[in-house]
């Protein structure tokens, strides 16, 4: 019997298998995929803090950013700069196999191309069934951990609830001209309800892709053929590939023996998408407390509840803000989107953002309260008259 059977290979997942492996328990990892470090939909954009507190190697890293361009949807440009690297984009193939391998230097075990389709929680363990190439292969530990990315069917089977909200996103790679900064565009023609984002890699590649609401697919051929338009790539022909990202956090992300972290578990910054920072430090914490549990021998439901308290303090607020900032969003038209544009660049807004030390890729919910709370813009909203009530719990 194992000590702890981890669902899912992505970086979130090898994370947890690499600490709780550094500390000495025996761990395998189940991964639907047939090899570590495929294809994935994202952006690979993570901030420098993240780089820092987890030590990620330079080898990963494909690009260090410092500025990005912000389009309206009429066209209106802010441009956001500062010195040092705020960002970094890291090739998401090496970045996955990089922890992969942190996890098996540890001893983790990993088993590939095995398909986890049912977990029973006993009083004695867990027990998982996975298909593997047409055969039934059965995994016993003491303890789980759900990492299987978005809309897993697990968590639901096990009593933990379901995702509140969610939002589908649509990416390919394309070849480019001329493209040094990061550049992302707003507006209901581009990406209904949220946004879309052109990130160089390489001197001759990027990624372009979006979230939606509705046919991300569509809108994403669209903004290719427009960014062709524009000369800024050199082909509209792209493989796209679409994935989900939670909005809201999942209803319950802890139970007897079980506990759900990273997409999974919604731990997903609710402004941008982006999950990997939130995904790793919630891994972590998961980690100490499942070692915690193990070595005290009491995995019970009450004793593991102490990984979700100690997550929603990190991040609970955090994700609050950002999601209500979301739908308040969802409700601009473009010509308010135009006008909000207008105020930050007229109102020295951006350029004083930029000069604060508490300004992070990460930690959006100070920043978001003192935007709401400029004079200029708060009026400006107000006179909106959007139909969607803010509030801070």
């Amino acid at each position: 019997m194992y000590d702890v059977i981890v669902v899912g290979g992505g970086p979130v997942g090898s994370y947890v298998a690499y600490k709780l492996a550094g500390m000495g328990h025996d761990v395998v990892v189940l991964e639907q995929k047939e090899r570590l470090g495929g294809r994935v939909c994202c952006a690979g954009i993570i901030s420098q803090e993240c780089v820092n507190s987890f030590d990620i190697d330079d080898s990963v890293v494909l690009r260090r950013v410092s500025s990005a361009k912000l389009f309206s949807p009429s066209g209106r440009m802010l441009r956001l700069w500062r010195q040092e690297t705020q960002v970094c984009v890291v090739d998401r193939a090496a970045f996955d196999m990089a922890i992969a391998n942190w996890a098996q230097g540890k001893g983790a075990q990993y088993v590939l191309n095995s398909l986890v389709g049912n977990i029973e929680v006993g009083g004695d363990g867990v027990r998982v069934e996975a298909t593997r190439q047409g055969e039934i292969l059965n995994f016993e530990a003491r303890a789980a951990v759900i990492a299987t990315g978005f809309g897993s069917r697990l968590v639901g089977g096990l009593g933990l609830g379901k995702i509140g909200d969610f939002i589908m996103g649509a990416q390919a790679e394309v070849e480019t001209v001329g493209v040094d900064e990061v550049e992302v565009y707003f507006g209901q023609e581009v990406a209904p309800d949220f946004f879309a984002w052109l990130v160089p890699t390489s001197p001759l590649k990027a990624l372009v892709g979006l979230l939606s609401r509705r046919s991300p697919g569509l809108y994403l051929r669209k903004l290719i053929s427009s960014l062709l338009a524009q000369g800024k790539i050199v082909s509209d022909e792209a493989e796209l590939s679409h994935r989900g990202i939670s909005l809201k956090p999942l209803a319950r992300t802890y139970g007897r023996r079980l506990v759900v972290v990273g997409d999974a578990a919604g731990q997903v910054k609710p402004t941008t998408g982006g999950g990997i920072y939130y995904g790793l430090l919630c891994a972590d914490i998961a980690a100490n407390n499942l070692h915690r549990a193990l070595d005290d021998d009491d995995l019970s439901a009450r004793n593991l509840a102490s990984y979700e308290r100690e997550w929603k303090k990190k991040l609970g607020r955090e994700l609050k803000i950002g999601y209500w900032v979301r739908k308040f969003y969802e409700h601009l038209s473009d010509r308010q989107v135009d006008r909000a544009f207008d105020i930050i660049k007229s109102s020295g807004i951006d350029e004083a953002l930029l000069k604060a030390d508490d300004l992070s890729f990460d930690w959006h919910g100070e920043v978001i309260l003192r935007l709401l709370g400029h004079r200029v813009l708060s009026k400006a909203i107000k006179a909106m008259k959007i139909p969607f009530r803010f509030g801070v719990a």
